[in-house]
C-alpha cells in the first residue's frame, strides 16, 4: 500500500447560528494530525446574515433567483476570507469547505447547500473539496454528523470510553469506545432554542455569558413537557435542525425573559444527558464540550449537573479551540477524500457501508 499524502489544509465551516464563517489550518495525512495551525473567524455582515436567515426560514419555498443570489454572495464572502488566509499562509495546498446548509431532509431526498467550490478552486488556484454529504445520502445515510472520524483522530491518545458534545444550533454527540468504535448522532436542541427565545423576547442575539439563565428559574412542569419531544427518544442514527424543536417553543410563552432562558438552557443540557445515557453503549469517563455552547457558563454548569458521574471539560482544557474543531474537521475530511479514505460510516450516519465522500475541484494554474 502506498504511503498517505500529507496536506496543509484550510477548513471552512458555517453553522446554522449564522454568526459567521469559521476557518482553521491543520497539517494531516487523514489519519494523524501533525499540526493544528491558526483559527480564524469572519462575522457575516447584516445583509448576508439576513439573506441566509430568510433562506433557512423559508427553505425551498424561495425562488431559484433568490437561492442563486444568496449562493453567489455567500461564496464570494467565503472566497474573500480564504484568499486573505492563503495570502498569509502560502503553505496551504488543499481546502475543505463545508458550505452552508439551507435544507437537509435526507428522508425526502432534499439537500440544498450554498458554496461554489469550483469558483473557490479556480480563484485561489488550490484544489477544493466540498459537498461531503451527497455521497453519504446516496448510500442511504443521513449526510450527518460528518465529524466523527476527526474527533477520533484528536482523541487517539486519550482514555476511553470518551464522548464529545458539540453545541451549535443543535447539539451533537460523538462516542469513542475502548477499542476505537465510533457512534455519532444529534442529541437534541442546542443554542438555537436559547437564541430564539432571547431574540424574540429580549431583542438579543444570544444569552451572553448565560446571564439571563442564571437569573431565572427552571420551570419543572414545562421541562417535563419539553423532554417529551419525540426526537429525544428516537433511536440513532438521527439528525435534527433548528426547525425540529420549534413546535415546543410555544411552551415557554408566558414566562419571564429570565425564566424562559433558564428553562431553554436546561432543555439543552437535559437533552444532551438523555442522549448520552440512553444511547451510548457505555458511559464515557470524560465528556469534552465544544462549539459555541462552551461560551455559556450556565449551560456548562447544567451539563455538569446532569452528567455528575463523568468528568465534563471544554475543548480548551485539552488544548483545542472549541470553535475551531468544526472547520478543522472539514480540512481533515478533505485530506481523507484525496487519500481515498472513508469519511462516514454506518454507525455515524446510517449509510449502508463506508463512504468516501466529497467532490474534488481542481485548482487551475
Amino acid at each position: 500500500m502506498s504511503s498517505l499524502q500529507s496536506f496543509t489544509a484550510l477548513g471552512l465551516a458555517s453553522g446554522s447560528e449564522l454568526d459567521g464563517l469559521r476557518a482553521a489550518i491543520i497539517t494531516t495525512d487523514g489519519v494523524d494530525v501533525f499540526d493544528c495551525g491558526e483559527n480564524f473567524e469572519f462575522p457575516y455582515d447584516g445583509d448576508l446574515r439576513d439573506e441566509l436567515r430568510q433562506l433557512q426560514k423559508n427553505r425551498m419555498k424561495t425562488t431559484e433567483e433568490q437561492r442563486q443570489s444568496a449562493n453567489e454572495k455567500f461564496s464570494d464572502f467565503c472566497i474573500a476570507a480564504a484568499k486573505e488566509i492563503v495570502t498569509d499562509n502560502p503553505q496551504i495546498n488543499l481546502i475543505g469547505w463545508g458550505g452552508h446548509i439551507i435544507c437537509h431532509q435526507p428522508s425526502e431526498h432534499k439537500l440544498y447547500q450554498l458554496g461554489d467550490c469550483k469558483k473557490m478552486a479556480q480563484e485561489l488556484k488550490i484544489a477544493t473539496v466540498g459537498r461531503f454529504r451527497n455521497a453519504d445520502i446516496l448510500a442511504g445515510g443521513l449526510g450527518a454528523p460528518m465529524s466523527a472520524i476527526y474527533y477520533a483522530a484528536l482523541a487517539q491518545n486519550m482514555p476511553k470510553p470518551l464522548a464529545f458534545v458539540c453545541v451549535g444550533g443543535v447539539s451533537t454527540v460523538f462516542y469513542i469506545g475502548q477499542n476505537g468504535e465510533l457512534l455519532a448522532y444529534d442529541a437534541g436542541p442546542g443554542n438555537a432554542v436559547i437564541n430564539e427565545w432571547v431574540d424574540r423576547h429580549g431583542g438579543m442575539h444570544q444569552d451572553y455569558n448565560g446571564r439571563l439563565a442564571i437569573s431565572g428559574k427552571v420551570q419543572d412542569e414545562i421541562m417535563q413537557s419539553l423532554m417529551k419531544h419525540k426526537f429525544l427518544s428516537q433511536v440513532p442514527p438521527k439528525i435534527a435542525d433548528k426547525s425540529t424543536f420549534a413546535d415546543k417553543m410555544e411552551h415557554l410563552e408566558g414566562l419571564s425573559l429570565e425564566d424562559g432562558a433558564a428553562t431553554a438552557t436546561a432543555w439543552v443540557a437535559e437533552g444532551i444527558a438523555k442522549a448520552i445515557k440512553d444511547f451510548m453503549p457505555e458511559m464515557p469517563e470524560k465528556i469534552v464540550v465544544c462549539g459555541n455552547g462552551v461560551a455559556n457558563p450556565t449551560l456548562m454548569r447544567f451539563i455538569r449537573q446532569k452528567m455528575s458521574g463523568a468528568t465534563v471539560c471544554v475543548a480548551e482544557d485539552c488544548g483545542w479551540c472549541a470553535r475551531g474543531i468544526e472547520p478543522q474537521a472539514f480540512a481533515f475530511l478533505a485530506v481523507r477524500r484525496c487519500n481515498r479514505m472513508p469519511t462516514s460510516y454506518p454507525f455515524t450516519t446510517g449509510a449502508a457501508g463506508e463512504v468516501i465522500g466529497g467532490e474534488v475541484f481542481a485548482g487551475q494554474d
